[in-house]
């Protein structure tokens, strides 16, 4: 796909998985139950529309996006960095990348959603996405602290 700053990306598959599992683990607060299952990412896989970025840093696994298109509107249901190659651009390489892709199969925008307090609203801000939306008390974190969905939309046109 293409090289960035050191950071590799490369189209993934199925074969990627334990890949895509062992960042997400390690990735998402377990607080918030925010991680899917490796039969849900699987399922997801075998869809049409769907597609899966794995990035690599010096040959090391960095992080990875899942996304969907369904005609003109994509989807990134995941985004992942390993926790010890953050803040090295490896989000924002994979963000520039799954909107490159959208855009090439034709969608015109890109979604997303995103736990309020996540601190990778900053990126998405900062790589063209603004609030559109959000879901009341749909995520629930530590001690039953409720959080906001925030639904985010970058137009690609």
């Amino acid at each position: 796909m293409s090289t960035m700053l050191g950071i590799d990306l490369r189209s993934g598959a199925v074969a990627d998985l334990a890949i895509v599992d062992r960042i997400m683990q390690a990735a998402f607060d377990a607080r918030f139950g925010e991680a899917w299952t490796h039969n849900q990412v699987l399922g997801l896989l075998a869809m049409p529309g769907v597609w899966l970025t794995i990035a690599e840093v010096g040959g090391e696994p960095a992080g990875f996006a899942l996304c969907r298109r369904v005609l003109e509107e994509a989807e990134l249901l995941l985004l992942a960095t390993a926790p010890h190659l953050r803040r090295r651009g490896v989000a924002a390489a994979l963000l520039r990348a799954v909107a490159s892709d959208a855009s090439a199969q034709g969608a015109r925008t890109l979604h997303l959603e995103v736990r309020d307090g996540n601190e990778a609203i900053k990126l998405y801000s900062n790589e063209g996405f603004a609030k559109v939306g959000e879901r009341r008390d749909y995520y629930r974190g530590p001690n039953g602290r409720l959080f906001d969905a925030l639904t985010f939309q970058r137009d690609l046109a």
